[in-house]
C-alpha cells in the first residue's frame, strides 16, 4: 500500500503532535495552519510589517523536521527564542526567518516551501488563509459579576485566556480568501486530521473559513478527529470527549466524520462518547496515546502507531469512497 494523502489541521502545540507522529507514518503529509495569534512574537511581527502571523506555521515545520542530526539542529534554531534587553527579546529565529523569506519572495507560500526545504521537513505547511485573521469569541460570563451575560472576545490570546466560557468562535474577516493550495491538498487528500489542540483557537477556525469548510465537505477523504487528552484551562474548562465532539457538531453541523481518536485512560465514559461520535457519522477508537510520564502529552510514536493502524484497517482508495459525502 503506498503511503495515504494526509492533511493536518490546526495550530500550536496540538498540531505539532499529530505531525511528529504522521511523519512516521506517511511521506505524504501536509499541515494547514490557523493564521490568528496576535500573541508574542508572532504578534509583534503581525502587527509591524503586515505579514501572516508565522509561529505556528514554525512550529509546524519543527516538528515535521526529521530524526537525524541535519533534522534535530535546524529544529532546535528554528524554535531557538533571543534573551536580551532589546528590542529582539522573545522574538523566535524562525519567525524572522520566514518572515524575510517572505519579503524576498512576495509569496508566503513559496517562503515556507523554501524553509522547508532547508530543514529537510518531511510534508510541506501551508495557511488555512491567504491574509492575518482574528478570532471573535462569543462568551458567557467574561465578567464573573455578571455571570451569565454574553459577550464577544476579540483575539487568539483573549479568546485562550477569558475567564469565561466560549460559546462558539467566528473570523475577522468573515469571509477570507483560503489558501488555494489548501483547498487542493484537502482536495487531493486520503485523509483529514482534525486535533488534537485549543479547540476553539486552532481546530474550529478552519471551520469558519467558507471555501476552507466547503473543501472539507467536498473532499472524498476520510476524516479523523484526534480529542484532546484534558480540557484547556480558559477556553474548555470541564469539557468532556463528548462535549469537544458537539461543539464541533454544533460549528460545523454538515460534516461527517469517519474516526473519532481518543486515549482510552482519558474517556471514562466510552458508550457516551461513541455515541456522540456516532452522530457526527464515526465510530470511537481507543488506544494508548499519551506519554508515559504521566503528562497531558501526545506520546509521538504512541499517536503515530494508532494513525497507522487506522489507515491500514480504513483506508480505500479514494474512488472507492462512495459513503463519504
Amino acid at each position: 500500500m503506498s503511503s495515504p494523502k494526509v492533511v493536518a489541521l490546526g495550530g500550536g502545540h496540538g498540531l505539532s503532535a499529530s505531525l511528529s507522529a504522521l511523519r512516521r507514518v506517511t511521506d505524504q503529509v501536509t499541515a494547514v495552519v490557523t493564521v490568528a495569534d496576535d500573541g508574542g512574537s508572532s504578534g509583534r511581527l503581525r502587527r509591524e510589517l503586515g505579514v501572516l502571523p508565522p509561529g505556528d506555521l514554525r512550529m509546524a515545520l519543527a516538528a515535521l523536521c526529521r530524526d537525524d542530526d541535519w533534522g534535530r539542529t535546524w529544529s532546535e534554531v528554528v524554535q531557538h527564542r533571543f534573551r536580551s534587553e532589546g528590542e529582539l527579546h522573545g522574538h523566535a529565529v524562525g519567525n524572522l526567518l520566514m518572515v524575510a523569506l517572505w519579503e524576498l519572495l512576495d509569496d508566503p507560500v513559496a517562503g515556507l516551501d523554501w524553509m522547508g526545504r532547508l530543514l529537510g521537513a518531511q510534508g510541506r505547511v501551508l495557511p488555512m488563509a491567504s491574509v492575518p485573521l482574528d478570532i471573535v469569541a462569543e462568551v458567557r460570563g467574561a465578567d464573573p459579576e455578571c455571570p451569565q451575560e454574553i459577550t464577544h472576545v476579540r483575539g487568539q490570546v483573549a479568546c485562550a485566556k477569558t475567564a469565561g466560557q466560549v460559546l462558539s468562535v467566528s473570523l475577522v474577516p468573515p469571509d477570507p480568501p483560503a489558501s488555494p493550495e489548501a483547498l487542493r491538498a484537502i482536495e487531493e487528500a486520503d485523509w483529514v486530521v482534525f486535533g488534537p489542540g485549543s479547540w476553539f483557537t486552532s481546530v474550529l477556525p478552519h471551520l469558519k473559513v467558507p471555501e476552507l469548510a466547503q473543501a472539507l465537505l467536498r473532499t472524498p477523504a476520510r476524516r479523523i478527529v484526534a480529542l484532546n487528552l484534558e480540557p484547556q484551562p480558559g477556553e474548555t474548562d470541564d469539557f468532556s470527549p463528548q462535549r469537544h465532539l458537539e461543539v464541533l457538531r454544533a460549528h460545523a453541523p454538515d460534516l461527517r466524520v469517519d474516526v473519532v481518536l481518543a486515549d482510552r485512560n482519558v474517556v471514562e465514559e466510552p458508550d457516551v462518547v461513541e455515541k456522540a461520535a456516532r452522530t457526527l457519522g464515526g465510530t470511537l477508537v481507543l488506544a494508548d496515546v499519551a506519554a508515559g510520564d504521566g503528562s497531558p502529552r501526545h506520546d509521538p510514536a504512541r499517536l503515530a502507531q494508532a494513525f497507522a493502524q487506522i489507515f491500514v484497517s480504513g483506508h480505500c482508495p479514494r474512488q472507492d469512497s462512495a459513503r463519504l459525502p
